[in-house]
């Protein structure tokens, strides 16, 4: 190794390391959720099934929004404006795309997947298995760069999201109704919004280019709102995961009539 500690001018020792705690459980407990996360939305993308539950007007998150022309009835809110393509292909590539380049930017799980996927490093004070540092200035880390870019994406898609939760305010004989799926949806949409907003890019956009603050007296004070979110971003980051296997998993039970909604009224 020509760098880091094991760098000639380093002083070198046999041992990986001289922690004696558990440095490693951070990055083995990431790292599982990241996996976990990564499998599971793949299989229930491939699926093209499950994912809209006609009665209690409940859409998941993995799938919305549901633009092509193959998505089953009512589930399309707004509109089919994409034509059909090969069964093989998700439904809900549009949304695979923009949610896994945001989250993939992102600055937390950058250093996550570094850590925990990569051991790169995995904690302070352990080497590191590559030889040598470039940056991210190659294919595919390059692409890391476009994390703003995404975050507009990703903002329009929890504008959906909120959306499509008060569209679960839906009763079974109409008007409207709550059920469990729609406690559920919303705690999503809540963790959801507040990952999106604590970005590091979104407090960047609203405040980082201001000279004076007191001359844009709304844009500061949302800054100090999103500056209070940003050092929890991390946490949002993780309970959003979460969140949305959960929505997703409870959707598709009640769309396949494996469970039957718990309504609180109508």
């Amino acid at each position: 190794m020509k760098a880091g500690v094991g760098a000639p001018d380093r002083a070198q020792i046999s041992e990986r390391t001289y922690r004696t705690d558990r440095w490693w459980a951070y990055p083995l407990s990431t790292g599982g959720i990241l996996l976990f996360f990564t499998a599971y939305a793949l299989v229930r993308y491939f699926m093209n099934n499950y994912y809209w539950a006609p009665e209690e007007h409940y859409l998941t998150p993995l799938y919305s929004p549901c633009v092509n022309a193959a998505c089953v009835p009512g589930s399309s809110h707004f509109g089919t404006f994409i034509p059909s393509y090969a069964s093989w292909i998700p439904l809900g590539i549009i949304t695979f795309l923009v949610l896994l380049g945001f989250r993939a930017t992102c600055y937390y799980y950058r250093k996550a997947a570094y850590r925990s996927l990569m051991f790169s490093p995995a904690a302070c004070a352990v080497p590191e298995p590559a030889k040598k540092y470039s940056g991210e200035n190659k294919f595919p880390y390059v692409v890391t760069n476009g994390h703003r870019y995404f975050f507009y994406a990703a903002l329009i898609f929890a504008c959906i999201n909120i959306y499509d939760a008060v569209l679960a305010f839906h009763g079974k004989n109409g008007g409207i109704g709550m059920g469990l799926g729609t406690v559920i949806i919303l705690i999503n949409v809540v963790a959801l919004v507040a990952y999106t907003l604590s970005c590091h890019a979104c407090r960047h956009i609203i405040g980082g280019k201001l000279k004076h603050f007191s001359k844009h007296p709304l844009r500061y004070r949302y800054w100090q709102f999103v500056s209070k979110l940003n050092p929890r971003h991390g946490q949002f980051a993780m309970i959003s995961l979460f969140t949305v296997i959960i929505t997703d998993a409870y959707i598709m039970a009640v769309s396949a009539d494996w469970i039957t909604d718990l309504r609180i009224f109508n």
